[in-house]
């Protein structure tokens, strides 16, 4: 007996380990790595544990290890956010990221949970069950608490995968509800004839997704562009340091000089003083070529604020400059959570960490397209290119879309390429290209196709001046979002749901006759 306890103590604890381990695998899948069917690897081992676990509990933990293995592999860079850049004391960061990836490792959770309680022990049934809610645990994360879809297994399938071309259709979490179909269908089938039905969707799936990337879903909208993406290299330590200013204002003005384009763009907060407080002179300088597309802070006044000659706060800006001034502005709507603003009850985290500007007054959620050099610009600003229904909502009328970033944050970690990657998908779902400056990196030019069109190596002081075209006209995910998406979900969800309500009638008619 005491054999057998400890025979079956330690395959329980091989099962936890391997889903730990399978979680990180998965982080090779995403840039830098790009290994885009290993992700799905690491998903099918997962629904294997899924298959054999006891209950919806023990399908929980194994999906809650799997999570943590993902993100404390593939989101380390919040500890270097926190410690690195902020000062954060090392014990302390390490907690908080700790505490962050679990939180993040609890979606997964949950859809070990609904899998153990919905599944039935058919093959294609489960498999669509599993594939189903693993997309509604991603589409969960993307906006509960504010939303936080990093890492989501839909961007592992950029090009060159196959199923990227699902994303100008279903978006980024039907690009992962397809891979994780394909995984499960590959691990769940046992006999010949669902082996062979397997294998037909698995390459039908992939057919499918092949012929999609091949779709124009949009076309050329004016003449095309040149555009300069510069990236300053501006440290974030002394990115706010005043006496390190007059360097930041001087790298600038040297890279607009020696990349002149159409359109000049600069980074998230390149110039790190308010709008009003730069001298007309400096500006003058900067759009004696052309117009300037710029990210700096602006002060907000509201009708009350300006009679007392009072700000109500400062807004992240993506700011279009023309003749030596301001013609057109993008405020960021979808701020960064203890990093652009401080939820209520949590003042005393600014205690723990240097970062300054980190209570911004947040834009409209809908916001005109700026009209710059013949084209309709969509700005978004940091990581709000992580969220595919708030860039939709400038589709039709913008035909380019430009993300402004300070990466200087993130140091030499995977945050990087990862968030490119993220770009990628963006591209993807609208049919338009996108163009990233960034401070540090990964400054790029990105076609509709999600391909990358030319990038700047990272840490480097420099501009990359492309050819671009502007695009009209709507993908499916841009008219529809997420919608189509969460149909297949709960399509696939519906026999499972459907079998458990049978059974909860059952009994209750049986109590009813006795």
């Amino acid at each position: 007996m005491s054999s057998g306890f400890a025979a079956g103590w330690s395959a329980g604890r091989r099962a936890e380990v391997y889903a730990f381990l399978f979680g990180a695998l998965s982080v090779f899948g995403f840039a830098p790595f790009r290994l885009f069917p290993l992700p799905l690897l690491s998903l099918a081992l997962l629904f294997v544990l899924w298959r054999k676990a006891a209950s919806p509990g023990r399908a929980a933990w194994l999906g809650l290890l799997w999570g943590l293995g993902c993100f404390l592999g593939g989101v380390s860079w919040v500890y270097v956010s926190l410690h690195d850049i902020g000062g954060m004391q090392a014990a302390l960061a390490a907690i908080a990221t700790l505490l962050f990836c679990a939180t993040l490792a609890l979606f997964p959770a949950l859809a070990g949970w609904l899998f153990g309680r919905w599944r039935c022990g058919s093959a294609g049934r489960d498999a669509w069950l599993a594939a189903a809610v693993w997309m509604l645990g991603e589409w969960l994360r993307g906006w509960v608490l504010t939303g936080f879809p990093w890492l989501s297994i839909g961007y592992s399938q950029s090009p060159p995968s196959p199923l990227s071309g699902y994303a100008a259709v279903l978006g980024v979490y039907g690009v992962g509800f397809v891979a994780a179909a394909i995984a499960a269908l590959a691990v769940f089938s046992r006999r010949r004839a669902e082996v062979r039905s397997a294998i037909l969707f698995i390459v039908a799936l992939c057919s499918v997704g092949t012929l999609l990337q091949r779709m124009d879903w949009t076309r050329p909208s004016g003449p095309p562009l040149t555009v300069s993406l510069l990236q300053g290299n501006i440290e974030q330590s002394t990115k706010w340091d005043r006496n390190r200013l007059a360097n930041s204002l001087r790298t600038y003005a040297r890279l607009v000089r020696e990349h002149p384009a159409q359109l000049i763009v600069l980074p998230e907060t390149a110039l790190p003083m308010f709008l009003e407080d730069i001298p007309t002179e400096y500006l003058q300088e900067l759009t004696r070529d052309g117009p300037v597309l710029a990210g700096v802070a602006v002060t907000v006044r509201h009708e009350g604020g300006a009679a007392r000659g009072e700000p109500d706060g400062y807004a992240n800006t993506a700011v279009a400059l023309a003749g030596g001034a301001r013609t057109q502005a993008y405020a960021k709507s979808h701020l960064v959570p203890f990093g652009e603003y401080v939820p209520t009850g949590f003042s005393w985290f600014l205690d723990l960490i240097h970062m300054p500007m980190s209570d911004f007054t947040p834009g409209q959620s809908y916001q005109t397209p700026l009209e710059i050099a013949g084209q309709k610009i969509a700005p978004n600003i940091c990581y709000e290119d992580l969220f595919g229904e708030e860039i939709i909502r400038a589709l039709p009328q913008a035909t380019l879309l430009v993300n402004i970033s300070n990466t200087a944050w993130f140091g030499h970690s995977l945050a990087q390429p990862q968030h490119l990657q993220i770009a990628q998908m963006r591209a993807l779902e609208t049919g338009r290209s996108m163009l990233r400056s960034t401070n540090t990196g990964m400054t790029a030019a990105i076609g509709p196709d999600g391909r990358i069109i030319a990038a700047l190596p990272a840490f480097t002081t420099d501009g990359l001046t492309v050819a671009v075209q502007g695009y009209a006209g709507m993908t499916p995910y841009a008219r529809w979002g997420n919608l189509l998406a969460l149909l297949l979900a709960f399509g696939a969800l519906l026999p499972a749901w459907l079998r458990r309500r049978k059974q909860n009638i059952a009994p209750a008619q049986s109590e009813q006759h006795e």
